[in-house]
């Protein structure tokens, strides 16, 4: 009977090569488990980066619109003009404003020219930042007395800006006009990894259109 007994219990117990087969499957769920969890998390974090580096274009292009279309028409509210940086498009566009979106302040005293641009980031550097160069608008030409730069954004490779002209129902590069506002202003910022940001304000106060 007790021989019997012993049979039976060695026949019910897992052998050693069933206990390694389970351990393996086990090993293996584990290690496709994780990497679907590091896979996740790595697509969550590139996809908040990424939803933060649009919204930092998107509030750019909010705050340009919020100025332009507070502009008066009238003499010198606004003017462009082309330029280059390392045959990359480094335009810029200069209006007047008082205390508000163009200036960042709600306390400045006196009218300011404001310059939408771009400038290098350190010395020689290929790397360019958007901002807002802000000069009091009594101040001398050439003279740098309470000029003030604001960055806003610090990874942009080129900025291209052109004025629709409904005189001549078409996009200018340049806008000289101290007399009238074009009827739109088209924004092309240039990114190092990504496609560029396009927006076309409506100086009338309508709809605004971006496109990455």
């Amino acid at each position: 009977m007790s021989i019997a007994t012993v049979n039976r219990v060695r026949r019910r117990a897992f052998t050693l090569l069933e206990i390694a087969l389970a351990m393996a499957i086990l090993g293996m769920m584990a290690l496709v488990i994780y990497r679907f969890v590091s896979a996740n998390l790595i697509t969550m974090r590139v996809s908040a980066e990424e939803d933060k580096a649009e919204a930092r274009y998107s509030g750019l292009i909010n705050l340009v619109t919020a100025q332009l279309q507070e502009l008066p028409n009238g003499v010198g509210a606004l003017s462009g003009e082309p330029f280059k940086f390392n045959e990359r498009p480094r335009d810029e566009m200069t209006w007047v404003c008082g205390y508000g979106p163009g200036l960042l302040t709600r306390y400045a005293p006196g009218e300011f020219k404001v310059s939408l641009r771009l400038r290098p980031v350190g010395d020689g550097a290929d790397r360019m930042e958007i901002g807002f160069n802000r000069r009091p608008l009594e101040a001398a030409d050439g003279s740098t007395e309470g000029e003030t730069w604001i960055p806003l954004l610090d990874d942009a490779r080129s900025l291209q800006i052109r004025y629709f002209d409904p005189r001549l129902n078409a996009w200018v590069e340049r806008w000289t006009d101290p007399g009238m506002l074009p009827r739109l202003v088209r924004l092309v910022i240039g990114r190092a990894d990504r496609a560029p940001v396009e927006a076309v304000i409506a100086l009338g106060r309508t709809s605004l259109l971006v496109t990455p």
